[in-house]
């Protein structure tokens, strides 16, 4: 009862948003150490209150739950409308608890104005949650675009020595695909008088008018997401990220464009989808297998898993396309392993980074003789990777590969075998670095993890491995809105 009168949304959007804007007060006049404390406190706050949400959801409903709605400005029907179903719910959790992992990682960080890097991750966390949440249109556009900003700084500011190039790459790519989400929505709200996204969902629609709509939505989402050929931005912004800044942009920033995969387009143009079905599916395959070959012959760590991260998605844009339960539910799966599997390496990335200003897998070999309790995680951070039955980055692959032999089975037999591509640049890139005898002199000097670097490391691993072991409860809580949204997208919106 307490939970239906408290607006946990708001105050889960909010928190680290106004600890972010705390701290970029008070940081210069307080010092990195309060700077860190505050952080520290915004963000175990917000992740305690998103836990709030799963104490309070009924896994047996498929609609909306705390909802919130004010009108914003009444004369154009916008209002302030939030809402989570169990499509979103791990999404807001998982964005929460990234969160944490960032300012832990940071915690010891040199970087020039730490109470701005840090603040920076605060309020940026805020408007990805708020994006996960928003129930109106036009809210959802303002805080998807909002993003953008403290990651164009994150790069820009922080970030390596082409950091400017790829900062403006990160930030016009996205920009100029949700321009024409922008037309979308507004051709939506003259249509309904209205930018409530349900509104819109019921709104009947001619085929010659679902189709733009629906290019419209891609762009801005495949783009996001990425899809191939539209990836190209993200293996420059993630080689000139810091190691938080690429925890974030793989982990949670990517899934904004898959979650608009599910809210906007299946669901408004559910027409358009079924009849461009197959060339999304050809372009996720053409994503997994293309850019697998392409991950194999990369030669810095940091763009091997950039590349990886563009094949996982292609999993999940496959999955969207089949329209079975069981590859939307596996495509949901994937989008959180990924965060879990991402983060745990662009960290591991980063500790050896960190420790001996190299990113090039030639430049190591043989850590395992020097960073033992580092190299067994990482080892399984890289089998997650390449989706090892045990290790969460199994599961979701399983569930789109079966959908996809249940409706093709050459098709699902293609897909299977691609697995062999993750394994070889994932265990190729760990047989280069962690085994082997040492074969440089900054490997033979470099010390193991400390106590707070396998705590971070240590509960990415737990996650890892349980949703590998039980994947049930995600599964089971988020059943029914996929089983609603499949519902509607199987109904013609055909006048």
């Amino acid at each position: 009862m307490l939970l239906a009168n408290l607006p946990v949304l708001s105050l889960t959007i909010w928190c680290p948003i106004l600890f972010g804007l705390l701290i970029l007060l008070a940081g210069k006049r307080t010092g990195p150490a309060v700077s860190r404390a505050i952080a520290l406190t915004g963000a175990v706050l917000s992740f305690g209150l998103s836990l709030l949400l799963v104490a309070g959801f009924d896994s047996s409903k498929s609609g909306m739950q705390f909802v919130e709605k004010v009108s914003w400005i009444e004369r154009f029907q916008i209002c302030y409308s939030l809402g989570i179903d169990g499509i979103s719910l791990w999404l807001v959790i998982l964005t929460a608890f990234i969160l944490c992992i960032v300012v832990l990682s940071a915690w010891d960080s040199d970087k020039t104005d730490l109470s701005q890097y840090l603040g920076a991750f605060l309020i940026l966390s805020g408007l990805m949650t708020g994006t996960f949440c928003a129930l109106d249109g036009l809210l959802f556009y303002a805080l998807f675009e909002a993003t953008l900003v403290p990651m164009f700084i994150i790069i820009g500011v922080w970030g390596g020595e082409k950091r400017i190039p790829a900062a403006f790459k990160f930030f016009l790519y996205p920009f100029f695909g949700s321009l024409f989400m922008l037309v979308a929505i507004i051709y939506l709200y003259l249509q309904t008088g209205s930018f409530d996204i349900f509104a819109w969902q019921a709104l009947p629609l001619a085929l010659h008018i679902q189709i733009p709509l629906f290019i419209g939505f891609l762009l801005a989402f495949g783009i996001k997401l990425p899809m191939w050929p539209v990836h190209t931005w993200l293996p420059d912004a993630h080689v000139e990220a810091s190691t938080e800044g690429s925890v974030v942009l793989a982990a949670i920033m990517l899934k904004l464009g898959g979650y608009g995969f599910i809210r906007f387009m299946l669901p408004i143009t559910p027409d358009a989808c079924r009849y461009l079905s197959s060339t999304m599916i050809i372009l996720s395959l053409i994503a997994i297998v293309y850019i697998g070959f392409v991950a194999m012959v990369q030669k810095d760590m940091k763009k091997l898993v950039a590349y990886s991260s563009i094949v996982h998605m292609g999993f999940v844009t496959m999955g969207f396309f089949l329209f079975q339960q069981v590859t939307v539910e596996g495509a949901m799966i994937q989008m959180i392993s990924h965060g879990f599997v991402s983060s745990a390496l662009f960290l591991c990335i980063g500790i050896l980074y960190d420790r001996t200003h190299y990113r090039q897998i030639a430049d190591y070999g043989g850590v395992v003789n020097t960073m033992p309790r580092f190299a067994v995680l990482f080892v399984l951070f890289a089998i997650g990777n390449c989706a090892l039955p045990g290790t969460s980055g199994f599961v979701g692959e399983f569930m789109v590969i079966m959908g996809m032999v249940k409706a093709n089975f050459w098709l699902g037999a293609l897909t299977a075998s691609t697995l062999v591509l993750g394994a070889a640049y994932s265990l190729w890139m760990v047989k280069r670095v962690v085994f082997g005898p040492v074969e440089s002199e900054h490997v033979a000097r470099l010390k193991d993890i400390n106590r707070r670097e396998f705590f971070i490391l240590g509960i990415l691993a737990v996650f890892v491995v349980l949703i590998g072991v039980y994947p049930a409860y995600l599964i089971e809580t988020m059943q029914h809105s996929i089983s609603d949204l499949l519902l509607h997208v199987g109904n013609s919106k055909l006048p």
